[in-house]
């Protein structure tokens, strides 16, 4: 499994074993991942605010009832809470600190046309990637 692969299976609370490949993540996501991987990660990307974090992935009527009824998330809530995980771990490598990647990642950006990078990265697959870019340019130049 890769660095990077286990980082997020540590974030969201996935157990893999060490000979399982990187698709490992891309099967749990598929089937849906427990809630306790979204309050698991909340709880990393925003400790000061689990809640409201939890609820822009999942609305939380639709959150609430999934706890009650001890459902998993869907593949397209699995994804989302993946996807920002991906830009969480990578934004770790790159700044060392954990508190860096909230500050970097809850701050508009003037190369995300002002938007924050969370709130792109949450938004679509694309959004995430541009913030992935952005942190690689960071990782490569010393500056964001």
């Amino acid at each position: 499994m890769s660095h990077q692969a286990a980082i997020l299976a540590g974030l969201l609370g996935v157990k893999p074993k060490n000979t399982e490949t990187t698709l490992t993540l891309a099967r749990s996501v598929e089937k849906g991942l427990p809630v306790s991987a979204l309050d698991k990660f909340a709880g990393r990307v925003s400790p000061q605010d689990v809640r409201h974090f939890t609820y822009r992935v999942v609305p939380k009527p639709t959150l609430e009832r999934r706890r009650k009824e001890k459902q998993h998330l869907t593949t397209e809530e699995s994804d989302r809470l993946a996807r920002v995980a991906k830009v969480f771990a990578f934004g770790v490598e790159v700044f060392r600190d954990e508190a860096k990647v909230r500050d970097f990642l809850n701050r508009p950006h003037p190369m995300l046309e002002d938007k924050t990078p969370l709130e792109l990265a949450l938004a679509t697959g694309p959004g995430a990637d541009a913030v992935v870019n952005l942190l690689g340019r960071t990782a490569y130049s010393g500056g964001v």
